[in-house]
């Protein structure tokens, strides 16, 4: 079943099942020197866009590489700073700034042919116990297993399932449950890697297209991860507007478990201009 807006527009569907490298592969990253990484998967996705998320998940596994295994992603913030092309491996540099008694800095810097593409801060922490208190509860809609599938654009080894409650002017959903069908191993840092590419498919400001003014390329965005979370098992997607000004627009979301808890927070801001969305978003008209 291929995906629809909530007004029941088709959208396009993704590449071919025999084009879809999986998961785990994509996002694997291979050590080429002291703190040097290089994700060499590649693969011809239309215009050879390069997904935000794919290269954000990428950093970050570059980062974790240099961190001792008993630390685990806790925020990660992300800036987009030119387009890039699937077609072509991606260069990772990683900058140890701290390991302290419980948690550990580290900034990454992704390029493409010597050219910086995106930039990552991110920061690692031992798990400690603690009290642990959702303020709010999770959005109600229907399991994940009483909904169809749905096919998720752009994502490789991941499947959907799309509630009823959408809102009626974004193209595209704004609210999906979401889980990886790869085989993925009992790693925190892997389940992390697949939720932070995940957090970039969807946004909130598509709810405030008017058919003069649109969303364009991601500036920057941000993720939070406040628990452990399995991304072989469904988690539910909530992306909301927040303001528009300037030219840009920023929203925020949440990622919950099956069973209801917030298992992570992320933000987003991206242009916002007067015209349609451009195609093929590459970040060239920032």
């Amino acid at each position: 079943m291929s995906l629809t807006s909530p007004a029941g527009t088709a959208l396009p569907g993704p590449p071919s099942p025999a084009e879809h490298p999986a998961l785990t592969a994509l996002l694997a990253v291979e050590e080429t020197g002291p703190d040097r990484f290089v994700a060499g998967c590649t693969f011809d996705e239309g215009p050879h866009m390069l997904y935000g998320g794919q290269v954000a998940a990428q950093a970050l596994a570059a980062a974790g590489r240099t961190v001792s295994p008993d630390r685990v992603p806790h925020s990660l913030h992300c800036a987009f700073l030119r387009g890039g092309t699937a077609a072509e491996p991606t260069e990772f540099a990683v900058e140890r700034d701290r390991d302290g008694r419980s948690f550990s800095a580290r900034r990454v810097v992704a390029r493409q042919r010597g050219r910086v593409l995106f930039t990552l801060s991110a920061s690692f922490h031992r798990p400690e116990a603690g009290r642990e208190l959702d303020v709010e509860p999770a959005p109600a809609v229907p399991p994940a297993t009483t909904l169809p599938a749905v096919e998720l654009l752009r994502l490789h080894s991941m499947e959907g399932r799309l509630p009823p409650e959408q809102l009626a002017s974004a193209e595209w959903p704004t609210r999906f449950w979401a889980r990886c069908t790869d085989d993925l191993a009992d790693d925190p840092l892997l389940h992390a890697c697949v939720l932070t590419y995940l957090s970039d498919l969807s946004s909130g400001l598509l709810a405030l297209h008017d058919g003069r003014f649109a969303t364009g390329p991601s500036l920057d965005h941000s993720l939070w991860l406040h628990r452990p979370a399995r991304l072989d098992e469904w988690v539910l997607v909530d992306v909301v507007p927040r303001v528009v000004a300037g030219g840009r627009g920023w929203y925020s979301g949440t990622v919950h478990a099956a069973d209801g808890t917030l298992v992570a927070s992320l933000a987003q801001e991206a242009l916002f201009r007067s015209g349609p969305p451009p195609t093929g978003w590459t970040g060239s008209d920032r």
